[in-house]
């Protein structure tokens, strides 16, 4: 669509947003509903869009992405009249008889872009959170994704409010978009594009949610228990056939266990996928031509002891174990978002934390160990948006965890309340009675005024004691306000 057509459209959805009938609770639990009906009624659709894409599977495509949303859906219905109610906070001796709360109201009309890797999940999650916030949004699934591109086009706008929501199902131009103000953006995808948008939007101030990726690591320490560490691994490696913002990138591997983990990791390939992979239907594809073509030359980049079979006509690489990898090979300077793993050996744990330490902050970081005090080193020295002790990925399946990224891999967290935050503004509210109302706050401040405010602020009491010390002061507040010297 132009531009003047789109901006009609979003202005729209400003115009419902301002009539205030998203801010009703049972309004947000409509359209919740409605997305859990749709996500039941359309779940073969759904699943059969995924595989043409991405070629997953049924258990992918229900854990990953159906189920996993409907998940969050039905976490959001259960908890979103909490996450609405206001939240009272302490007041200062010195501002009493008064009240003090947060407040959380919408931001307004949201846009959410998508991206195709996990094509609904990336696109419909942070539409959860929006709607629980109380949003109308324009919703950008990813075109890449071109099966589910055209079924969230076709399916979506049959079950949310239309006076609400847009989804944009045409090859409009993300420039274009980007050029529409909003109130609120959560992008979705590379950190280059993740610029662009952060650029757009500031033109017009509009807060961003950035959810990136990066190089995750995966550290296995001496002391861990290398077969359960390597089929955790390769789950979460190989899982949509590495096109996954959190899968392990890449292995450090200390040298007295390295060899071992690279048997265990062979075996857990063999035993998932068999020996060839291409004959599994458990395992993906890649998304495209381009994206195959950018992975092929980065096999090369180590000695190949799994995998390693590619089918171009059939976007099929094979899960692949790369080991005698050099830190400067191309396979460890960008993410390598394929079904490709490099192990490097370092000789201790020290040398495999200061080697992600100076590297960008990761998305994900992955630690294995059965020893705590390394366990709480690791956890105390390092930084990343989240991490998993002896395991991969499944943070992301606990809606009370936040998900996000750090420095590069991304600003803003979601999932469960920490979604419905970010699509909120929290507005702080004083409400201060005029009871009592001392001229110790008012000009000439003389320097009895100042001794008596700094007695003041220095006073602290239990919270539970605020509401009958107001009371006390909205009868008597100049009396005991005297009694300070």
């Amino acid at each position: 669509m132009d531009a003047d057509t789109l901006s009609k459209k979003i202005n729209r959805l400003r115009v419902t947003f301002r009539s205030g009938k998203t801010l009703a609770l049972e309004w947000r639990r409509s359209q919740l509903l409605a997305m859990q009906r749709m996500f039941q009624e359309h779940a073969a659709a759904f699943e059969d869009a995924l595989r043409a894409d991405l070629n997953k599977c049924g258990f992918e495509s229900y854990a990953t992405e159906t189920g996993f949303l409907q998940h969050e859906i039905v976490y959001a219905l259960a908890h979103v009249k909490k996450w609405t109610d206001s939240r009272a906070v302490a007041t200062p001796i010195f501002l009493l008889p008064a009240s003090s709360r947060v407040m959380f109201e919408p931001l307004g009309v949201a846009l959410i872009m998508g991206a195709w890797n996990y094509p609904l999940q990336l696109t419909l999650g942070p539409l959860v959170a929006a709607i629980a916030a109380g949003n109308a949004a324009v919703i950008k699934p990813p075109r890449t994704a071109k099966a589910v591109f055209q079924a969230i086009g076709t399916i979506l706008p049959q079950y949310l409010d239309e006076e609400t929501f847009l989804v944009i199902d045409d090859d409009t131009p993300n420039d274009l978009i980007l050029e529409q103000r909003f109130d609120k953006i959560f992008f979705t995808g590379s950190a280059a594009t993740g610029q662009v948008v952060m650029q757009a939007a500031a033109r017009h101030l509009t807060p961003v949610t950035l959810e990136l990726g990066g190089k995750s690591p995966a550290i296995v320490e001496k002391s861990a228990n290398l077969r359960v560490a390597a089929m955790r691994i390769v789950q979460g490696k190989f899982f949509n056939a590495g096109q996954t913002c959190v899968a392990p990138d890449y292995v450090l591997a200390q040298a007295s266990v390295s060899e071992a983990l690279i048997a265990e990791l062979v075996k857990a390939v063999h035993e998932f996928y068999g020996t060839d992979a291409h004959q599994s239907c458990e395992f993906a594809r890649i998304i495209n031509t381009k994206q195959f073509d950018a992975l092929l030359p980065l096999l090369a980049d180590g000695e190949v002891v799994c995998g390693g079979e590619t089918r171009r006509d059939e976007l099929f690489i094979a899960p692949t174990i790369l080991k005698n990898v050099s830190p400067q090979a191309p396979v460890m300077q960008r993410e390598i978002f394929g079904p490709i793993l490099p192990v490097l050996t370092v000789p201790d744990m020290d040398e495999a934390l200061a080697f992600v330490q100076q590297r960008e902050k990761p998305l994900a970081f992955y630690f294995f160990s059965e020893n705590r005090d390394w366990v709480d080193r690791v956890l105390t020295h390092s930084s990343s948006g989240g991490v998993c002790i002896n395991d991969t990925i499944n943070h992301l399946v606990v809606p009370g965890l936040p998900f996000g990224g750090v420095g590069q891999s991304g600003m803003g967290k979601y999932h469960g309340e920490w979604g419905f935050r970010e699509f909120s503004n929290a507005r702080a509210v004083l409400e201060h009675a005029t009871s009592f109302d001392p001229a110790l706050r008012y000009p000439p401040y003389d320097e009895a005024k100042i001794n008596q405010m700094k007695k003041l602020m220095e006073m602290s009491f239990p919270a539970l004691f605020e509401r009958p010390l107001g009371w006390l002061l909205s009868r008597w507040g100049d009396k005991i306000l005297g009694l300070i010297r």
